[in-house]
């Protein structure tokens, strides 16, 4: 059974950089052909994809992002993590990580962010 759990600060400051990772158990981010990706929802609103992070360690990030976003990864703690720098009240949101693209088979609980000050 494939576990996933989100960590980071629950509040962040407007302009400053988000940060959350993403522990995996039960399986390895490097398994062919896994993808492991980052999703979010804003209050009142549906569920926006922000990228991923292949096995293979190659990303892709959604078109419609404002903020720069990079997704990262350590094999050796098997995790995996998100930057959204310049953040605005925009990225305020509950975020989830999934292993998937388009169709995701497992999720974390989700972590509520505010971006705020």
């Amino acid at each position: 059974q494939v576990q996933l759990q989100e960590s980071g600060p629950g509040l962040v400051k407007p302009s400053q950089t988000l940060s959350l990772t993403c522990i995996v158990s039960g399986g390895s981010i490097t398994t062919k052909y896994y993808y492991w990706s980052w999703i979010r929802q804003p209050p009142g609103k549906g569920m926006e994809w922000i990228g991923y992070i292949a096995y293979s360690g190659s990303t892709y990030y959604s078109p419609s992002l404002k903020s720069p976003t990079s997704i990262s990864r350590d094999t050796s703690k098997n995790q995996f993590t998100l930057q959204l720098s310049s953040v605005t009240p925009e990225d305020t949101a509950v975020y989830y990580c999934a292993r998937g693209t388009t169709m995701m088979d497992y999720w974390g609980q989700g972590t509520q962010v505010t971006v705020s000050s």
